[in-house]
């Protein structure tokens, strides 16, 4: 018999977390946040945990500290509480770019969060395209990391993609735009791209491949400022591109993002719901928003019965 399954949700996924208990057929365990006017937190459990198997839901959204100090303090709660097991499950992974020492003097941070999370009192994490595969070696528990291929692929192929061409933004992107590419059974083409500061404003020197009169479709895991994608989308259209779509998973949308994307004038924006867009998502053109929550709800009953989540990576 399968342990007692219990879904909690943090304030920045609330939204998600509800559509992956719809899926599994669940209400959102009850609890209480107080934050006091010194900006400390408590959170009350509100109902029985004991030897349950939990899983807490949390993204990385703003206010973003308050959210990475919610969640573990929730974590250390129900562990207290006398959950039998933990898990974090986080769509969008904090600090996931902060993944290597290529500065003195700098923080790994993304390790950091995973001993966190770890110290907390989780058992274990779910999560979804890391923006480096390097990550799940941080954790110190088991970590899976869900793709967002197959349902970004599952919608794609519902167009017509005779002339179109995978394109990866950088050489950094290549293996994962790569993996489209295969699923599809399309070309692919790879960006030159350069950073030369923390500014975010990379620019494209050259392409590897063939974009002329084609239908480009660029393939990220996040947009963050939106500088990365609208330099892409502009080089793309000096290299001959016909018509330009992005397929990224996480809106992050910080900055600028909004402008940025808008004045790239894509044929379609393609993103999943890892991140809360709220009224941003009304503001953007042609924009898709695909759900990951049954993916999730899969992976996590598949956890919860003691099941392999493999097949959830093809």
């Amino acid at each position: 018999m399968r342990d007692r399954l219990l879904i909690f949700s943090c304030r920045a996924a609330k939204e998600l977390a509800l559509k992956i208990a719809g899926v599994l057929r669940k209400d959102l365990a009850e609890h209480e946040l107080i934050q006091f006017s010194n900006e400390n937190m408590k959170v009350r459990i509100l109902e029985n945990v004991r030897e349950a198997d939990v899983f807490i839901v949390q993204t990385s959204a703003p206010p973003l500290h308050d959210g990475i100090m919610e969640m573990l303090i929730m974590i250390d709660a129900v562990k207290h509480a006398s959950a039998r097991r933990v898990t974090a499950v986080l769509p969008y992974y904090p600090y996931t770019r902060s993944d290597k020492k290529d500065e003195p003097r700098i923080s790994i941070t993304a390790r950091l969060m995973a001993d966190l999370i770890a110290a907390a009192g989780a058992d274990r994490v779910l999560t979804m395209n890391l923006h480096s595969p390097q990550i799940q070696g941080f954790f110190k528990i088991p970590a899976d990391q869900l793709d967002a291929a197959p349902i970004m692929c599952d919608y794609l192929r519902r167009k017509d993609l005779a002339n179109t061409v995978i394109v990866a933004p950088d050489a950094g992107s290549a293996k994962r735009a790569g993996s489209y590419a295969t699923r599809l059974d399309l070309p692919l083409a790879i960006l030159d791209k350069r950073r030369s500061a923390d500014d975010e404003s990379p620019e494209v020197l050259a392409v590897i491949g063939d974009v002329e009169g084609k239908t480009a479709l660029v393939i990220d895991d996040e947009i963050s400022t939106g500088g990365s994608l609208q330099e892409t989308v502009s080089a793309l259209r000096r290299l001959g591109a016909e018509k330009v779509y992005a397929a990224c998973v996480h809106p992050v949308l910080c900055g600028k993002a909004i402008d940025r994307i808008n004045d790239a004038t894509l044929e379609e924006l393609i993103i999943t719901d890892t991140v809360p867009t709220g009224d941003k998502r009304n503001h953007l053109r042609n924009l898709t928003v695909l759900s990951v929550s049954q993916l999730f709800a899969e992976a996590i009953r598949s956890i919860n019965q003691g099941e392999s989540v493999s097949s959830l990576f093809r």
